[in-house]
């Protein structure tokens, strides 16, 4: 991704692009199944061609002049900052989350936890936009709370948000966090 051929701004400006609520190809919803028509229904970033990299499918999303000029939530100099950062550090930190989500020790200390829920108030926010909700097959995010939490005040999936949800809706998703202050008696007086 850092030699892409479209170079790493443009690469970068097209990834965000296709996983925010911009793009009108996202459509998320439940998967019913781990079946190839089901999984089929994800966007390309997430199920790639077989062979096409990150870079080369992205590519074709990269968003026109109009669409660059209306986007409020990450102009391009905001973009050149992500530019710089991922040229100078590369994209391993990043991607170390999925090699440890599979790492035996990681799996084993999880397991410490297992049958244990979250015992502090908390909530669920995502982008309505957002195919990271839907992404396991068979998950259903409502219910959680029976499983994970003892003090859960909900799912609120913020319209007009995909993947970058702070970033997307920041008047929408700090008014949420604010409600959950209040709610739980968390917000000062």
């Amino acid at each position: 991704m850092l030699g892409a051929p479209q170079g790493l701004h443009a690469f970068l400006r097209a990834y965000y692009h296709m996983k925010s609520a911009d793009w009108a190809e996202n459509d998320p919803q439940p998967l019913a199944g781990w079946t190839a028509e089901e999984l089929a229904r994800m966007p390309t970033y997430y199920v790639m061609d077989r062979a096409r990299g990150m870079a080369e499918t992205v590519a074709p999303h990269l968003p026109d002049a109009a669409t660059l000029a209306a986007n409020r939530w990450l102009t391009d100099p905001e973009m050149a900052v992500y530019a710089e950062a991922f040229a100078r550090t590369g994209f391993q930190g990043a991607l170390n989350w999925y090699r440890a989500s599979l790492d035996p020790a990681q799996l084993r200390e999880h397991r410490l936890f297992a049958g244990r829920r979250i015992e502090v108030p908390a909530i669920f926010l995502a982008g309505a936009k957002d195919w990271g909700v839907y992404q396991k097959p068979g998950a259903d995010i409502r219910a959680m709370d029976a499983r994970a939490f003892t003090q859960f005040h909900g799912v609120h999936l913020i319209e007009g948000a995909g993947h970058w949800v702070q970033q997307e809706q920041p008047e929408a998703t700090v008014e949420r966090l604010l409600a959950f202050a209040d709610e739980t008696g968390l917000r000062p007086a």
